[in-house]
């Protein structure tokens, strides 16, 4: 067996974009090991990763085999009626054919296809080694590459993320003889750029690691998050406080440092009057700080920067850093303090100037709207109409504030911080804010019998308007995010357990907006926001089979929907599922076939077979016994008692002819097969079951 050895590529750079930077660590990754089994060089990964710092990307495989397998090749030549003449002699097909292969014809051997027999060239040569490999493999991975905006400098034609100051490419302890970018390979890296001067030497590929963390550099940045969390949550106890830690700011900053050291900082007290998301925005997204809150969550004057230093003097630093938050919160409270004496009431007169939409007017138009759908489901699901309405004339005059024009992300959070401050109802400030909700995916939804109301009536009038002005989304085009306010809609109306009328909502958002001279199509609506679900449910484990049964029903109540959705999964394991799936799949099979119209109910007088007296005796008592549970949603039972039909079904099925010569009793029958299928069907469309 080939021998292995570890092989490192590191690539040298300016600091790289923060963005992107994972990104790029990865697709070098796979390249380069996309790059060797291409080549058929055995790789024994482990459990490598990706390596990456600020100013490097790195490939570190712990066993790579010194060279190829031998190549084997076959290259199929003419056929014998064409290779050969009458006398047996090559004629120039062949003879050119064996030229090409470099051996005499005579050498060559024979294979046989669909065709007949022809000649074939087979030839064995020894592997590369992969050093002489690793040019090609290196120069296909950075192929491969997605650099967003390549950069050029010097006079050269190439670009690259940013410009290359050094390459490493060690395999075992031999270095390749490899280039890139202008830059050969050698063996010296560079550490960290304060704390270390001058090249690094790598002896062996295993030493990397450990090589560049004695100069202050961690370059696995599983290792160097596992730091930022432990400084950060070290500062914030030593201040009596809890870090947030949010994931994407963390993935940021992982991607800014190679040595990270946490630098407790404070802002004035007097800036915690400003509503905390503004200031915990400022710090993450501006400038990559880690808020501290005390034990109730409330944001309190500390925060936490990280360098990418260990500093002789980190009061500098805590300087700098406070210096540069400063002049940002100061902003946020003059915004807040100007909004305040406005007030969020005068603030919707602005909304008559903001265009919504070109085809629905403007945002004030959109309001009132909002508020009658509002109005209309609070008692629906027993909460208080005149906090509905008033909650959605308010929800969009935050729009206006300076507040939400500088920090956009703030809509309704803003809203609600005004509305408290206004003396308006508790939940109608929560519901301004909460009418977002859902915000992302995986968000919670609203809490608040308001807020679920409010975020309701929004999605409703958002979906209608959207789909009245032509605005469906088609391919990756959604500009008013119809797709994720359906979802919002569904995830809302589910998860709350409100069993309302979705198909007389939508109706009632349409009608909404006849003085727009626009109309959406009700059922297309439905059938969108029914699509949204099947991913709501298939994220849920809910096979497609159990999804499609529920929805061909239509149901007019999405809660309605998902207690289906729960009650068919547990038919599903019952040993009777299949079978009963099967025999509704054939009964339909059977009535789609019928010519004229199938009585409702069969004359008992008509039954003659055991059989079917049997299942028509069975199916009277199923009814009985169903019928209540039925009307009152508790559709697993419904189906438990369906499920022991399946003796009857069978009995008939196997004893009882259905399409009889005579009329009577062929209508009889099927009368009788129809009445089943409808108790079959009234959970869910079963057949959808059936293998």
């Amino acid at each position: 067996m080939t021998a292995l050895s570890p092989l490192l590529i590191e690539l040298g750079t300016e600091e790289l974009p923060v963005k992107a930077l994972p990104g790029l660590a990865q697709s070098l990754f796979d390249g380069v090991l996309a790059a060797l089994e291409k080549r058929g060089v055995t790789v024994e990964r482990g459990d490598a990763k990706p390596l990456y710092s600020p100013r490097r990307l790195a490939v570190l495989l712990p066993g790579v085999a010194s060279e190829q397998p031998e190549q084997t090749s076959e290259v199929l030549g003419p056929y014998l009626n064409i290779a050969l003449d009458a006398d047996g002699s090559p004629t120039k097909a062949l003879q050119g054919f064996a030229a090409k292969a470099g051996v005499e014809w005579t050498q060559l051997q024979k294979t046989s296809d669909a065709k007949g027999e022809r000649f074939v060239h087979r030839a064995t040569t020894p592997g590369a080694r992969t050093l002489d490999l690793l040019q090609a493999v290196l120069d296909e991975a950075m192929a491969g590459m997605p650099i967003p905006k390549p950069m050029r400098w010097g006079a050269h034609a190439y670009g690259f993320a940013r410009p290359l100051h050094w390459l490493v490419v060690l395999l075992g302890d031999e270095v390749a003889n490899v280039e890139t970018l202008g830059i050969r390979a050698g063996r010296e890296t560079r550490g960290h750029r304060f704390h270390h001067h001058g090249d690094v030497v790598v002896a062996q590929p295993l030493d990397y690691v450990e090589t560049l963390r004695a100069t202050k550099v961690l370059v696995d940045p599983h290792e160097r998050r596992a730091r930022i969390i432990d400084e950060v949550e070290t500062a914030a106890r030593a201040l009596d406080g809890n870090a947030r830690i949010d994931a994407d700011n963390l993935a940021q900053v992982n991607c800014l440092n190679e040595w990270p050291v946490a630098v407790t900082c404070a802002f004035e007290r007097d800036f915690l009057q400003v509503p905390q998301e503004a200031l915990v925005e400022t710090m993450q997204a501006n400038q990559k700080f880690f808020p501290v809150l005390d034990d109730s969550g409330r944001l309190t004057e500390h925060f936490i920067g990280i360098a990418n230093i260990e500093s002789k003097d980190a009061s500098e630093i805590r300087k700098g850093y406070e210096r540069v938050i400063r002049p940002r919160f100061a902003d946020a409270k003059f915004f807040f303090d100007e909004d305040l004496k406005q007030g969020l009431a005068s603030m919707g007169e602005g909304l008559k100037t903001v265009t919504y939409q070109a085809k629905l007017g403007s945002v004030a138009d959109k309001v009132p709207r909002v508020a009658a759908l509002a109005e209309a489901i609070a008692p629906q699901v027993g909460v208080d109409a005149a906090l509905a309405r008033r909650a959605a004339e308010l929800a969009k005059n935050d729009l206006q504030s300076r507040m939400v024009n500088e920090f956009p992300e703030l809509q309704g959070i803003a809203g609600r911080y005004y509305a408290q401050r206004a003396g308006e109802p508790s939940e109608v400030s929560l519901a301004i804010d909460e009418a977002y909700q859902p915000r992302f995916a995986g968000d919670d939804i609203a809490l608040s019998g308001v807020g679920k109301v409010l975020a309701i009536a929004e999605r409703l009038d958002t979906l209608a308007g959207g789909f009245a002005a032509g605005l469906k989304p088609t391919g990756n085009k959604d500009p008013f995010a119809l797709r994720r306010n359906a979802l919002g809609l569904a995830r809302t109306i589910i998860e709350s357990g409100f069993d309302i009328d979705l198909k007389a909502l939508l109706a009632m958002a349409n009608e909404s907006l006849t003085a727009k001279n626009v109309q959406a199509d009700a059922g297309e609506l439905y059938d969108f926001i029914l699509d949204r679900l099947r991913g709501y449910y298939t994220d849920k484990g809910v096979p497609t089979s159990h999804f499609n049964a529920v929805a061909e029903l239509k149901p007019t109540s999405l809660y309605d929907f998902d207690r289906r959705i729960d009650a068919i999964g547990l038919f599903a394991q019952l040993p009777e599922a299949v079978a009963l799936a099967a025999a509704n799949k054939r009964i339909g099979n059977i009535l789609k076939k019928v010519e004229g119209q199938i009585p409702n109910i069969e004359d008992h007088t008509l039954l003659s077979e055991p059989a079917e007296l049997a299942l028509a005796e069975a199916v009277e008592a199923v009814y009985g016994e169903t019928g209540h549970a039925l009307s009152h949603g508790d559709y697993a039972d419904v189906l438990v008692h369906l499920a022991r039909l399946r003796p009857q079904v069978d009995a008939f099925f196997d004893n009882v002819m259905v399409n009889v010569d005579d009329a009577a009793i062929r209508n009889n029958r099927l009368a009788l097969l129809k009445r089943l299928a409808d108790r079959l069907g009234s959970v869910a469309a079963i057949e959808h079951l059936s293998v």
